[in-house]
């Protein structure tokens, strides 16, 4: 008798719809797209510029820390001294 009971909870139960995922994070936050045309440029262009506060200009082979800060601008600079890659990390 007592399942019988309980079966309206489950009924009830299984009706309820999920609550909707939160906004997407944002994957821009350090404003890299602004920046990918210049990616294939010689390295003296970055160097002339002014770049936001804690960008990083990574050369090839340089250490880098491990912490992640989705604010940070990266600049990577390959092994032909050209602009391989800007992110946010």
């Amino acid at each position: 008798m007592r399942a019988l009971a309980i079966l309206p909870l489950l009924v009830l139960a299984a009706c309820e719809q999920p609550a909707p995922p939160g906004p997407a994070p944002d994957r821009d936050l350090c404003k890299a797209s602004g920046y990918q045309g210049l990616v294939g440029q010689p390295e003296t262009v970055v160097k002339t510029m002014m770049l936001p506060a804690g960008s990083r200009l990574i050369g090839p082979g340089d250490a880098v820390t491990m912490d992640f800060r989705p604010d940070r601008l990266n600049i990577e600079i390959g092994t032909d001294r050209r602009i391989a890659r800007i992110g946010c990390y």
